[in-house]
């Protein structure tokens, strides 16, 4: 007993159990995404931006006890994952170095690991060095990336075998890009808000059920932006209930993922919408 003791506190063996404790948690967070991802319930994404300029200021997340207590009510609220970004994407916005988007995001990733290890995160970035440094450190999670990715992201997100959303931005003919590689994972976005106009916005809408022929999950983000409430006259403010409206179009032509700021709103709209489809 006393030699199994002394074996056990060994610098090199003490090293030797954290690694095999790391590459235990690491294949239990895998596993733990692949059946999440394998579920047929609509998920609804909570939008968290520890940002200084996200365009919905109610969105804002200045700390992580501000974190912390967003993310506390939005799963109490219905939220299945929690989405942070640290690099505003709105149209005409001058995005943060990747130094600063890194210090914003680092610290909100870190405590939500430790604090709800078993909660999916989601990473709101473009840059592929932000996203290897986060699934380095605090493990698998969602790439949220707007940009339409990259060779660098393509190769990254198949490496760590993680989920990631593709956001082809209204250009259907990008999609061919799920022939080529290891694309099971990826989550499709229509790109609502980054396609150009709110015409083209409303024309890309008409053609989700194209979608479904490619058999993944569907991300479909319109909670308070301009496709929303420019053609009604409102503002971001004021644009909740025409975003719910929005969103029950989309769940009816294939929407699997909603990205919301407003989680007890789009989770009433969901229910109402299996209700109407039970």
């Amino acid at each position: 007993m006393l030699f199994l003791c002394a074996y056990a506190i060994q610098p090199a063996n003490v090293l030797l159990f954290s690694h095999i404790r790391k590459k235990i948690a690491i294949f239990f967070a895998y596993l733990h995404y692949f059946l999440y991802f394998c579920s047929v319930k609509t998920q609804i994404m909570a939008i968290g931006n520890v940002t200084p300029d996200s365009f919905y200021a109610a969105s804002r997340l200045s700390d992580v006890a501000q974190v912390l207590t967003w993310a506390r009510e939005a799963l109490a609220a219905g939220a299945d994952i929690l989405d942070i970004g640290g690099c505003s994407t709105r149209p005409g916005s001058t995005p943060a170095s990747e130094e600063d988007e890194w210090t914003r995001v680092a610290p909100a990733l870190e405590i939500l690991k430790k604090e709800m290890p078993s909660v999916p995160l989601s990473l709101d970035t473009f840059r592929p060095a932000i996203a290897r440094q986060a699934l380095e450190r605090f493990g698998p999670m969602i790439i949220n990336d707007i940009s339409g990715g990259s060779e660098q992201m393509y190769e990254l997100v198949q490496h760590y075998d993680v989920p990631y959303v593709f956001t082809f931005c209204g250009d259907y003919s990008k999609l061919s890009v799920l022939d080529c590689g290891n694309t099971d994972r990826w989550i499709l976005d229509p790109g609502f808000g980054f396609i150009g106009s709110t015409e083209a916005d409303y024309e890309c809408m008409r053609r989700m059920d194209e979608l479904k022929v490619y058999d993944r999950p569907v991300l479909v983000g319109l909670s308070r932006k301009s496709i929303v409430w420019r053609p009604l006259g409102l503002t971001p403010d004021t644009s909740l209930a025409a975003t719910q409206a929005l969103q029950m179009y989309a769940l009816e032509h294939g929407a699997t993922i909603l990205r919301t700021h407003d989680v007890a709103e789009t989770a009433q709209t969901i229910k109402l919408f299996e209700l109407c489809n039970s």
